[in-house]
């Protein structure tokens, strides 16, 4: 851990196979945790600023509540204003509520696993990944920004959306940390050209016309989309209607009625709908679960033979088929394994063989030893889904053979 002082902070126990943050919070589903070098994740939420670190017993966390002083949705001082203590902190519930934590999740592998002989293959390098329970609107503005983008990238126009419309909450290691903008703000007069310059390019228009067709909604329109069976933090859990291989008739309507916003297809609405609205059956279908389809589902042949409207949806009903009401959770797996076996490349070269030969006498017989070495020089090519670049690292990996024969007695 380093320099960190975890002695403060409170602790949840769970093993890395129940909940990885590492790679739950960097597959795609949220884009404003912040990572530092001392492996402590952040972000606002709830509000207030939640800080994390796990290791392989539990999830340290701690809360630091919003500053007294209020300050307009500005970039903000490089001056931290003062905290207040924590009153009626909530966070324990908080984090069990978004890190969709009641499930068990090795089980839940185990069901997958019997179902499917692909997933039982690769899951397993890959425990821990949950779905998080999101604010539905901070999930939409999100994947209407995911549009032909990476993970970086969305993430750095969140943190601009943030820095310039969303209530500064405070300081944590010197950094502001702004909370999600509402609907109503992004709604304004002069959002979108102000977006544009920010670099958000034809998302800009997405977005104010997304937000101002949401703020014009009645109130809690967007979260009466919800699955029943996974409603917001502190609300009681209800039926959530009869199961259909197409998903239950509450998912089918809120994928239509997302379908209406700007900005919105079928994957970004089945985005929406599995991150943010708890339909655990939505399968979003990128060019990347395309490919998993193709090489690993038997897809790309015949009537699917490309991603068509009724391709996508028949990989949907494939999945729903496989892992049920939680299909879109298992899909995720795989997906979040797919970026990690496509992301290195390995090119390696024998730089150089040589033999040599030892001799010496050991109890009056003479010992030959042939020693063969061989040096290879890899160049490895990394590149993550959520990184811009390609690193390229060098490593030289060294062998060394010995082959000895007995000759004769001296």
């Amino acid at each position: 851990m380093g320099a960190l002082n975890l002695a403060e902070w409170h602790k949840l126990p769970v093993s890395l196979k129940e909940l990885c943050i590492n790679t739950s919070l960097r597959c795609g589903q949220s884009f404003r945790w912040r990572k530092s070098d001392a492996g402590v994740w952040s972000m606002a939420l709830h509000n207030r600023i939640l800080c994390l670190h796990q290791d392989p017993e539990y999830l340290h966390y701690k809360s630091i509540p919003p500053s007294a002083l209020q300050t307009p949705p500005t970039p903000p001082s490089s001056n931290p204003p003062s905290v207040a203590p924590e009153t009626n902190d909530d966070t324990l519930d908080l984090l069990k509520h978004y890190f969709n934590l009641t499930p068990n999740l090795t089980e839940l592998y185990q069901q997958w696993s019997a179902a499917d002989a692909n997933f039982a293959k690769k899951a397993p390098k890959f425990a821990g990944v949950r779905i998080l329970k999101q604010d539905a609107w901070e999930a939409l503005v999100g994947f209407i920004c995911s549009s032909n983008n990476n993970i970086i990238r969305i993430s750095q126009m969140i943190h601009k959306l943030c820095i310039n419309y969303g209530p500064l909450l405070g300081h944590f290691e010197g950094e502001p940390y702004h909370d999600f903008p509402e609907p109503e703000t992004l709604a304004q007069e002069g959002v979108e050209a102000k977006l544009r310059s920010l670099g958000f390019g034809y998302r800009a228009k997405y977005l104010a016309t997304t937000a101002r067709i949401v703020s014009e909604k009645p109130k809690g329109w967007l979260e009466s989309l919800r699955n029943p069976e996974s409603p917001l933090l502190g609300a009681k859990a209800l039926p959530a209607g009869e199961w259909a291989p197409e998903g239950r008739e509450g998912y089918r309507e809120a994928h239509e009625a997302l379908l209406e916003l700007q900005g919105v297809g079928p994957k970004v609405a089945d985005c929406v709908c599995l991150m943010g609205l708890g339909w655990g059956e939505a399968v979003p279908v990128d060019t990347h679960v395309w490919q998993i389809a193709q090489r690993d589902y038997k897809f790309g042949k015949g009537k699917h033979a490309s991603l068509t409207k009724a391709t996508y949806d028949a990989v949907g009903a494939k999945f729903r088929s496989l892992w049920g009401k939680e299909a879109g959770w298992a899909h995720s797996v795989l997906f979040t394994a797919d970026l990690r076996a496509f992301g290195e490349r390995l090119v390696a070269k024998v730089e150089k063989k040589e033999e040599d030969v030892e001799v010496k006498v050991e109890e009056g017989e003479e010992v030959e030893t042939v020693v063969e070495k061989e040096v290879k020089v890899v160049e490895r090519g990394i590149k993550r889904e959520f990184e811009e670049g390609e690193r390229k690292v060098l490593e030289v990996e060294g062998k060394v053979v010995r082959k000895t024969k007995r000759r004769r007695k001296v």
